[in-house]
């Protein structure tokens, strides 16, 4: 019977062993799964991040090439080449005044018009006007000047979208008198819009008239008539080679000479103002012509040695704008022969006298390809309204078009991380703005102020969470009293999961008025609070023991809430007066009144207070576990060798437990660097580069918070948001990674103590 008992015993042992085994097996299996998975899925969000973002980066691409003979009249020279949305139909405008209709990529006529030009007056002179408003004009032998506009009426009958290209006459299709005189026109620019019609002209005889274009409706009849506001420039410049009106139509720019630009102001049409005159190329180096991007704002000067640059005006001294060169281009291969603005970007197209077509993008200061077509020199270009293609005619009377996906020009490591100097900037700068109210807005999409928002929020933040979390781990965990433990712990985890939309309402709505109305008092409790505690720790040292005998240990802290509530009001009581006596009663605006200082309502200081106060909790929990499992056989042997209980603290328990400590930083400073509300709520998202506490910033946490729901799928703003999390998700990688490094060397190195 006992070896029955004994056989049987050893099977049902043998039997739990098995299951255990198995369970074990089991649980090792789920957790590799699980470790896997993990692994799989960090990895899935990176490779999609990079697979949205990668586009921006990849050079533009350039299919369905053809070739075709001029369309419509060989026997005249083309003036102009353009085209309508879809990059369905092109046109060319000849300079003998018929316009032809053709399919853009094949050359196929569609239709051809003539403008009317009256009996027995000849073309002297042609200009296109800006590229989105599809005018342009043509300047007679007598002194007069006729506006013509390309429209593109579309309809869809039979459910098919059909184009119908026409030619309209804005100002009547009766030319305008510009010269009175009726000297022919021998240099013409036009301007025309909803603010009225610009024109400048330059005579036979060397005159340069500027005539503003004003044309009424008789609502019973129907009639047109037309105003003309003119005068005449001063001792215009001697050998005027082009002549250029801004789109607003507010001021113009004269080339002459070899490379001289005059600028002149023509707000005032009935008098013109000479602003200045510059140099816009080197000495020996003649420039080919000049051309405007987008906006009107930017000039684009090529020279017969292929070298291209920006300019603009700038602010300078005394509120004056002086024409600025503000960035150079790749050269091109041979001297420049054509330029070609975008109709809404920021790019442009030049070719040059080997056939050479290159394309540019101003902002970004990008050559985004240089394409040889021929051995000739091109003599007139166009880009669709979009973008998105290119025609190129070369002196042999051959049409080049192509496709170009050209999506992103705007994206270059120099746009994202360095200063870009932008129109209308006095300077290079990092900027963040990625929408306007207008189509020929500059986007600024630089990274920079994002990411140093970011690493700013993270800092004040740690600032103020990192000693709270350590000096309160470290109490509570080594020095207070079980009970206390059990009541303080577990009310600083509950506010871990207290969700921070409902800081970031707090600081945005009470924080940031209460440290503004307070800021004298806010500013003397962070820097005297510490030496006041400490104050008030060393007076209870020297209070006579009988008194101290009546406090449980572990029990001192309790005590400090009542002195610390004290001092928070002392300290803003007397704030107020310091304020009065100090600084005109309001710190604040002494701030930005006297040394210069900006303060904003919505600072980081408030941002630091408020999300120090979210990451704390994390610190702390982490922190003290830490230290409280450290073994009790080390800090019992330490004691029984003799050592206080602050120098086995030191020498120890902190040593022993600084990998959990070390973690607790790191996972606390990921926290502060993906927080999102707080920031969002707390800071006015100005995207500066400012260390200064009372002034706000902008992470990139927060920016794709705003931005993504009004982010165009697949655009460029879409994509750099994308690029932001890509940013955000490598930074955490990257200092994670160091972080573990660092904790396992330290694990190694004190787990032997």
């Amino acid at each position: 019977m006992k070896t029955l008992g004994r056989s049987q015993t050893a099977s049902a042992l043998d039997q739990a062993m098995g299951r255990r085994l198995l369970v074990d097996k089991l649980f090792k299996h789920l957790m590799s799964i699980g470790g896997i998975g993990v692994i799989i899925a960090v990895s899935t969000i990176f490779f999609y991040l990079a697979s949205v973002v990668v586009p921006l980066f990849t050079p533009p691409k350039i299919e369905r090439q053809t070739q075709f003979a001029a369309p419509g009249n060989a026997a005249q020279t083309t003036a102009a080449y353009s085209g309508e949305e879809q990059r369905e139909i092109g046109v060319r405008i000849g300079t003998a005044g018929e316009v032809t209709f053709f399919r853009f990529g094949s050359g196929e006529v569609l239709s051809t018009t003539a403008v009317k030009i009256p009996d027995g007056v000849a073309i002297s002179s042609f200009a296109l006007g800006g590229r989105s408003s599809f005018a342009f004009g043509y300047g007679l032998s007598d002194g007069g000047v006729i506006i013509a506009k390309q429209v593109y009426q579309v309809t869809y009958p039979e459910g098919r979208r059909l184009i119908s290209p026409i030619i309209e006459y804005p100002l009547g299709e009766t030319p305008v008198a510009v010269d009175t005189r009726g000297q022919a026109i021998t240099q013409l620019s036009v301007q025309h819009g909803d603010e009225g019609t610009t024109i400048a002209a330059q005579t036979a005889d060397g005159r340069i008239l500027v005539s503003a274009v004003s044309v009424t409706s008789n609502l019973m009849t129907g009639e047109t008539s037309s105003r003309v506001e003119q005068s005449e420039i001063d001792s215009p410049p001697a050998d005027t080679r082009q002549i250029l009106i801004e789109s607003k139509q507010r001021e113009m720019v004269v080339l002459h000479g070899d490379n001289s630009l005059t600028r002149y102001n023509i707000s005032d049409k009935t008098n013109p103002v000479l602003l200045e005159t510059v140099q816009v190329a080197q000495d020996g180096e003649r420039v080919a012509m000049i051309t405007m991007l987008s906006g009107g704002f930017s000039i684009i000067v090529g020279t017969d040695s292929g070298a291209l640059s920006q300019w603009f005006p700038v602010r300078k001294e005394s509120n004056r704008f002086a024409l600025t060169r503000i960035r150079g281009f790749d050269a091109m291969p041979a001297g420049i022969t054509a330029i070609a603005p975008e109709f809404f970007r920021k790019g442009f197209v030049v070719g040059d006298a080997k056939g050479n077509f290159g394309s540019y993008y101003a902002t970004s200061r990008r050559t985004l390809f240089v394409e040889n077509l021929g051995d000739v020199p091109l003599t007139a270009l166009a880009v669709p309204p979009r973008g998105n293609g290119y025609l190129a005619q070369d002196t042999n009377g051959q049409v080049h078009s192509a496709v170009v996906h050209n999506e992103y020009p705007e994206v270059s490591f120099h746009s994202l991380w360095q200063k870009v100097w932008y129109e209308s900037y006095e300077e290079p700068d990092y900027v963040w703005q990625s929408s306007a109210a207008n189509s020929e807005f500059e986007p600024k999409f630089s990274l920079s102020p994002l990411t140093f928002g970011t690493i700013k929020a993270a800092s004040y933040a740690m600032l103020v969470s990192v000693p709270l979390a350590l000096l309160g781990a470290i109490f509570t965990a080594y020095f207070m009293s079980q009970r206390m433990r059990t009541i303080v712990k577990p009310t600083i985890e509950v506010m871990e999961a207290l969700p921070t939309v409902i800081l970031g309402f707090l600081a945005g709505l009470w924080l940031a008025p209460l440290v503004e109305n307070n800021l004298a008092g806010v500013l003397l409790s962070i820097l005297f609070l510490p030496v006041c505690m400490i104050g008030s720790a060393y007076v209870y040292h020297l209070l006579p023991t009988s008194l101290k005998d009546r406090v449980a240990p572990g029990w001192e802290a309790a005590f400090m809430f009542p002195i610390l509530a004290i001092m928070f009001w002392v300290f803003f009581q007397i704030g107020h007066p310091i304020e009065a006596a100090f600084f005109g009663g309001d710190m604040p605006g002494w701030l930005s009144n006297e040394m210069g200082i900006s303060y904003e309502q919505r600072n980081s200081l408030v941002v630091g207070i408020a999300m120090g106060f979210a990451v704390t909790p994390t610190i702390f929990s982490i922190a003290e576990d830490a230290i409280f499992t450290v073994p009790k056989h080390l800090t019992s042997g330490s004691l029984a060798l003799g050592a206080t209980s602050w120098q086995t603290l030191i020498g120890v328990v902190l040593l022993t437990a600084s990998p959990g400590i070390f973690s607790a930083v790191m996972i606390g400073l990921g926290r502060a660097v993906g927080e999102t509300m707080i920031v969002l709520m707390a800071t006015g998202n100005t995207a500066v580069m400012d260390w200064s506490l009372f002034t706000g910033f902008r992470t990139l946490s927060a920016n794709i918070g705003v931005e993504m729901p009004e982010a165009g799928v697949g655009e460029t703003h879409y994509r750099l948001l994308f690029l932001s999390a890509l940013v955000l998700f490598g930074f955490t990688f990257v200092v994670n990674t160091i972080a573990e490094l660092i904790r396992q060397r330290m694990r190694e190195k004190y787990s032997t103590i």
